[in-house]
């Protein structure tokens, strides 16, 4: 493949990565001004940005972010398969609501030529592939929720030192109000922006989006993107 042809066909993930990288690069510049300012303020002394990318007050900044999207994602695949909101693009028609037939997914003898081999087999290896997307979106949401909780739970016990109170344990500071007001106002606002979007786009149109419906479409047709 030529690489103009790779870039052609990965153009979407590739903009997304670029997206990803500039913010995730430009967040760390602010972030370790911020965190040198802090520094400065109680006398201590300054970091590098090196020590800052690696510091656990930059990975609780990225990784608070990470499990609310990775929680929309899931929640999202999982409530999709079986709830209908009649009119939009993101749901499926109201005929296919649930895990559907072997036939409709296109499993085992009704499998085309060119799909994916665990799609083909009859054992649990298709069961597996048939929930790949949902368990990895929901290992990435732990596994950032936990490293949310543990880079916060070292930030949190700096600060008791710089005030000289005392430490908590990873108990106490993931069932505090303090921990769970940070979490849920990262949650709440990815629930309300999926929210959103699924009702403006019964009514609402991006002509030549996939996620939006052919600009001619009746408002109460569903599970059609243009």
């Amino acid at each position: 493949m030529s690489a103009r042809a790779f870039l052609r066909d990965n153009a979407l993930s590739l903009a997304f990565g670029g997206l990803f990288l500039g913010a995730l690069g430009a967040q760390s510049l602010a972030g370790w001004h911020v965190e040198r300012e802090e520094l400065r303020e109680h006398g201590e002394a300054s970091i590098s940005w090196s020590d800052y990318v690696t510091s656990s007050s930059f990975g609780r900044a990225v990784l608070e972010n990470w499990q609310s999207e990775y929680l929309q994602f899931f929640l999202f695949i999982l409530l999709t398969v079986w709830l209908i909101q009649v009119g939009s693009p993101e749901s499926k028609s109201l005929d296919k609501h649930g895990l559907e037939t072997d036939e409709e997914q296109k499993v085992g003898p009704h499998a085309p030529p060119d799909a994916p081999r665990w799609a083909v087999v009859d054992d649990w290896r298709r069961t597996l592939f048939s929930h790949s997307l949902l368990l990895v979106m929901a290992a990435f949401f732990l596994l950032s929720w936990l490293g949310q909780s543990l880079t916060g739970w070292t930030v949190y016990n700096e600060e008791q030192a710089m005030h000289d109170q005392p430490q908590v344990s990873w108990l106490s500071f993931v069932t505090s109000a303090d921990f769970w007001e940070q979490t849920l106002q990262n949650w709440q606002s990815e629930f309300l922006a999926v929210g959103t979007f699924g009702i403006l786009a019964v009514f609402l149109r991006q002509r030549g989006s996939p996620e939006s419906k052919p600009v001619g479409a009746p408002h109460d047709e569903t599970g059609v993107s243009g």
